[in-house]
């Protein structure tokens, strides 16, 4: 398949809706705090019933990850994930567009001292990142209180690519593009921290079998790798919005224990058991609309959705 060709001139046509769209998340990120939540849970909704095939990828998993759950449940749960979906829209408006400096009274911080540690002594730290919907605001959030790194896939339409970049850039010391691994190591070396989340599925030649949420998961190993190559320990990092839909709790977690063990099941497998870990805290926060399990274990296993 080809792959799309964007026209240099960025007001070319082809780029008004997403200029359109920027303008939306501009507007939105004004909004009074109560109109803003309400637009999150409108869009939740709204995509709960016409994007079909995220909802599908979603029951899927759900299915597969909370098997003790009635079918009733797991319905309410679906339900919960795309409204929580739709707040962390507004929410990376957010984050794109303001100053999130009104919103440090609203944060609850725990475990700091695990990230001022690594710092202290000069060791730079790589900090597990999880794929919560409030995680773009999240990182914004840090950046209050640390200035890290952070690894970053660039988008394909060029427009939209320099919002986001020019967005987060803000909030974090050095965006790193997610190929440039000489990069990223050199920089922890120095003794900075890194931002990077692995809880997704890469494709089989760089991930392994692992166990999430009972499941063989194709989990990546590049968290180990990189531990190896920095010798920085690895801080799991969680990010909840609080029930109140207003507040929210960043906690670091303590750094993994004997890691890298130089076991690569095993240091992936313990990777997966943190993650799931904090998600189980508020699950219907977690962005499960992609195909966490696309990759099988063996590549003539019948695909799961």
């Amino acid at each position: 398949m080809a792959k799309k060709k964007y026209p240099k001139n960025h007001l070319h046509p082809r780029y008004w809706p997403t200029w359109l769209m920027i303008g939306s998340l501009h507007l939105i990120a004004w909004l009074p705090w109560p109109l803003k939540m309400a637009a999150g849970r409108l869009f939740g909704r709204l995509a709960y019933w016409f994007a079909r095939e995220r909802r599908h990828f979603t029951e899927v998993n759900v299915r597969l990850c909370f098997p003790e759950q009635s079918p009733q449940e797991q319905q309410q749960l679906v339900r919960d994930i795309f409204r929580a979906g739709g707040l962390g829209v507004v929410e990376i408006a957010t984050g794109l567009v303001r100053d999130v400096s009104f919103l440090k009274d609203r944060i609850t911080f725990a475990g700091r001292e695990h990230l001022d540690k690594a710092l202290a002594e000069g060791k730079g730290a790589i900090i597990l990142g999880i794929h919560f919907s409030v995680m773009d605001l999240g990182g914004a959030l840090h950046g209050l209180f640390y200035k890290v790194d952070a690894i970053y896939k660039p988008h394909k339409n060029p427009v939209f690519d320099r919002f986001i970049l020019k967005g987060r850039q803000r909030h974090f010391d050095q965006m790193i593009p997610h190929h440039d691994l000489k990069g990223l190591v050199r920089r922890v070396r120095q003794g900075h921290a890194a931002w990077y989340s692995p809880d997704q599925d890469f494709g089989r030649k760089v991930s392994v079998f692992a166990p999430f949420f009972g499941v063989q998961a194709a989990s990546i190993t590049m968290t180990a790798r990189m531990a190896r190559m920095t010798g920085a320990p690895v801080l799991p990092l969680r990010i909840h919005r609080n029930p109140d839909d207003r507040t929210y709790t960043l906690e670091y977690l303590p750094p993994l224990e004997n890691f890298p063990s130089g076991d690569d099941v095993a240091d992936a497998t313990q990777v997966n058991q943190v993650i799931e870990q904090l998600i189980r805290i508020h699950p219907e926060q977690y962005l499960w609309m992609h195909r966490r399990f696309k990759t099988r274990p063996d590549s003539t296993d019948p695909g799961l959705y």
